[in-house]
């Protein structure tokens, strides 16, 4: 399956559509798309420059969550593919398809829009440049190998050399503005995050704290955040611009 493009999709609850983008418009440093879909329940976050790769949705049911969305030339097609590969089948609209990897995260094969555009980092009074570049699978221990083999077999980028085995990245396509990162942990069900590349943290967390977020947890070069809602997502020091 060859991958043209990766967009995240952050789906929020009707009560808390409004504020959350928001928040996310803010800190992304993006425009909000006219709304759109039979009930205008969809937006595009749009970058100042490059093509998008995040988009909102209002969701009737639940507490909402992060999906990835990932566009390809023949999403039936690639649905086979995945579901022969170990991916269960949610629902299928004819024109795009929603699934669920073997190790729990949802994701959606949708027609390619002709993106191909990495959006630029930016650079924020201070001198901070960040970008929001990553979305993280938590896996639970028990199905992370298996999680690890599907999408290397799904979208055929070999894993690079692992440094850390619990931290596992695609392959990172330069031309994509986002990474997919496989986390192991001991969480029972699993949790899909979004992450920032900050070169500056300290200032970072800052601005995101202007915005109403809160720390959560930290690491020495990586911290867990709230949105105003108490989405969590990650602030880590990594160069925006490649994501090393």
């Amino acid at each position: 399956m060859h991958v043209e493009w990766l967009t995240a999709y952050l789906d929020f609850p009707a009560p808390d559509f409004g504020s959350e983008v928001t928040f996310w418009r803010a800190i992304s440093g993006s425009t909000v798309s006219p709304p759109r879909g039979e009930n205008q329940e969809f937006a595009t976050l749009e970058p100042f420059n490059g093509d998008a790769h995040l988009r909102v949705q209002r969701v009737d049911d639940g507490p909402g969550g992060i999906h990835l969305d990932i566009h390809v030339g023949d999403p039936v097609a690639a649905s086979a593919e995945a579901v022969a590969l170990g991916a269960s089948l949610i629902a299928d609209y004819a024109t795009h398809c929603v699934l669920r990897s073997p190790g729990g995260g949802v994701f959606c094969l949708v027609p390619d829009g002709g993106e191909h555009t990495r959006a630029r980092p930016i650079r924020w009074p201070g001198g901070t440049i960040s970008i929001i570049d990553q979305i993280c699978f938590d896996v639970p221990s028990r199905l992370f190998d298996a999680e690890v083999a599907f999408w290397e077999a799904l979208t055929g980028h070999p894993m690079p050399g692992r440094g850390d085995p619990d931290r596992v990245g695609l392959t990172r396509n330069p031309a994509l503005a986002l990474q997919v990162l496989l986390v192991r942990s001991e969480v029972a069900e699993p949790a899909t995050y979004l992450e920032v590349a900050a070169t500056d943290l300290a200032e970072e967390i800052e601005r995101h704290e202007d915005w109403g977020a809160a720390v959560v947890a930290r690491c020495v070069d990586r911290v867990m955040m709230a949105d105003p809602t108490g989405r969590h997502y990650f602030i880590s020091q990594r160069n925006p611009r490649t994501g090393a």
